[in-house]
């Protein structure tokens, strides 16, 4: 295994992903950068707000801070772009040291003081990512850390 350790973080493109992705890079780590937001100013919040960051922005401040930051746009509710990441990473690194599940959807009614049955049925796209995305990509880095000997997974 190399003297470079290689993690991967979902849904890296801003927030609590951001910060553990440039975490990795003020260690030294090749960091895997994913998410949907590649152009600024795609992003809107609930409220129609730009939201910031991009997965390229992320990677550039990994790199910054001492690590390799690689962006990858991947949207973890299709289970095709998912392998190709995992492919991608078996191909580039040959080995991947940790993966941290971030990635989640949040629909805007999620917060809405109102009982579930009266918000739109969308917003159980929160089970496709965020419980099965953490589930389909830990499956993957499962294949990978075993045939290594070691890895960690966390949410």
């Amino acid at each position: 295994m190399a003297e470079t350790k290689v993690a991967l973080v979902t849904g890296a493109s801003r927030g609590a992903g951001a910060g553990i992705a440039r975490g990795f890079g003020e260690l030294g780590y090749t960091v895997y950068v994913t998410g949907r937001t590649i152009t600024p100013g795609d992003a809107r919040g609930w409220d129609g707000t730009v939201l910031p960051g991009t997965v390229a922005e992320t990677a550039a401040k990994v790199t910054e801070l001492g690590g390799k930051g690689i962006p990858v746009m991947c949207d973890h509710g299709d289970d095709e772009q998912v392998a190709a990441l995992f492919k991608q990473i078996e191909e580039e690194q040959g080995q991947l040291d940790v993966l941290v599940n971030n990635a989640a959807y949040i629909h805007h009614q999620l917060i809405e003081k109102k009982p579930f049955w009266e918000k739109e049925l969308d917003a159980a796209k929160i089970l496709d990512v965020g419980l099965r995305s953490a589930y389909v990509a830990s499956w993957h880095a499962a294949k990978m850390m075993v045939k290594q000997g070691s890895g960690v997974i966390a949410f």
